[in-house]
């Protein structure tokens, strides 16, 4: 079955059958944590690197990478038994702005956020596909761990933003 990680949602799976899959990751940054003993896996769409006030912290944990990544380690180790420590954990997107005028930088600071977590909880981050200013979908598979990634790549004409698939 197929389970849509939405915007700021933490999505875990200990059925082989599963696949866990996020779109349109672009600043955001998805994460995935997988136990290769337990065929358990886990998902987050990460929007921004921390809340802006307590209130976030307490409506939106997965929208923001200090309370979101903390959320995917815990609900994959209590859910589906596994050992943190074997936890498999990879990160993808954190794209640029086709904006070169950005002075927000919303990607790069969403990426020191995500990389940081883990290693605050004793965890590495094995795979990263990050930066860029495309935007990627991830699909999951359950069973194995593997993260397939489709990339849209976003060209700039006359001041436009334009998607361009890549197959």
């Amino acid at each position: 079955m197929e389970h849509i990680v939405g915007i700021g949602e933490c999505v875990v799976s200990n059925k082989e059958e599963d696949v866990l899959k996020t779109f349109a990751l672009a600043s955001c940054v998805g994460v995935t944590a997988y136990s290769p003993s337990r065929k358990a896996a886990g998902m987050i769409h990460v929007v921004l690197p921390s809340p802006l006030c307590n209130r976030d912290i307490a409506e939106r944990p997965g929208y923001f990478a200090v309370t979101g990544i903390p959320l995917l380690i815990n609900a994959v180790c209590q859910k589906c038994g596994c050992p943190k420590e074997e936890l498999q954990i990879q990160i993808f997107g954190g794209a640029d702005s086709v904006n070169s005028l950005d002075i927000y930088k919303v990607g790069r600071k969403n990426v020191e956020a995500v990389k940081h977590s883990p290693s605050k909880m004793g965890l590495r981050i094995q795979e990263a596909d990050i930066h860029g200013n495309g935007s990627r979908t991830l699909e999951m598979d359950v069973k194995t761990g593997v993260v397939k990634v489709f990339r849209q790549s976003m060209e700039t004409k006359e001041g436009m933003a334009t998607a361009v698939i890549e197959k």
